[in-house]
């Protein structure tokens, strides 16, 4: 029986993972406060924190999928000399790297501080209510949804800005997804070039940090049998829901506005402070 719930419960976090990556309501945000609501434990020390960093694996595995087309593309022609600059690989993995950069220096100054000291469920949930209000600001001020321009193209200097809005999503709460978006608009990009751009910033930024963070926990020598099956879970769990929730939520910001992401963020956040209060966590 215990064997049966602790994977059972895998399986919605695997659910809530594949959900929630992609979207901007930060998907360590929602796992951290299911994880406390369903008293998701376990005996080995870090393993919870090891689990969270596999199953984002499996959502950013959707990404590889879902574009490998473009993926493949950029391998092929990545030389400037074959298809020249603006359209080689090599620039499109470059403006990557740029965006990669400030994230990568402040995460490893500040990441385990921000896991250690703000990770509560409460803070959290203040978190999500103010970075809503933060999107509603930002998407009336600087939202274009110039669909002419909807070409996969971003300058050194988007990078780079795109790249120091994604250092927010270091405190849990904030949302890489929506963070980025964000960069995309302010540094000029449309609502669907910014998301795209920041579905292929994931795959080196969450690969990467997912396994040194893995690293970091000690690996997966001392796991037990019920363990790893529930890693195995919830990893494939949470890259079938990614693959499904990408496309749509392409679709969605082509038609719609991000406001409404940012009203069940704050509706989310009022529900777990109460909860927080009422000692149900």
């Amino acid at each position: 029986m215990d064997f049966l719930l602790f994977v059972l419960k895998s399986i919605v976090l695997g659910i809530v993972e594949g959900i929630t990556e992609f979207l901007p309501i930060s998907s360590t945000g929602h796992l951290r406060i299911f994880e406390s609501l369903m008293h998701f434990e376990s005996t080995t020390p870090h393993y919870v924190d090891m689990y969270t960093y596999v199953i984002q694996l499996g959502a950013i595995l959707a990404v590889v999928l879902l574009y490998w087309k473009k993926i493949k593309d950029t391998i092929i022609n990545f030389f400037p000399s074959k298809v020249g600059y603006e359209k080689s690989g090599f620039k499109f993995w470059f403006m990557i790297v740029i965006a990669c950069v400030p994230g990568a220096i402040l995460g490893i100054l500040f990441n385990d501080l921000a896991d250690k000291y703000l990770s509560g469920s409460i803070i959290v949930a203040v978190v999500l209510f103010l970075g809503a209000i933060w999107m509603i600001y930002a998407e009336n001020k600087f939202r274009n949804n110039n669909l002419t321009k909807q070409k996969l193209s971003v300058t050194p200097k988007q990078a780079l800005i795109i790249g120091l809005f994604q250092c927010l999503a270091i405190i849990p709460g904030m949302s890489r997804s929506a963070s980025t978006i964000i960069g995309g608009w302010v540094s000029g990009l449309s609502t669907v070039v910014a998301a795209e751009f920041s579905f292929f910033l994931a795959i080196p930024v969450m690969f990467g940090m997912s396994f040194l963070k893995i690293f970091k926990l000690g690996g997966f020598n001392l796991l037990s049998g019920t363990e790893i099956t529930a890693l195995i879970v919830g990893f494939i769990v949470s890259f079938v829901v990614a693959v499904a929730v990408i496309s749509k939520f392409i679709s969605y910001l082509k038609r719609k506005p991000m406001k409404g992401f940012a009203y069940y963020r704050m509706i989310f956040a009022v529900v777990v402070i109460v909860a927080g209060l009422l000692k149900i966590f």
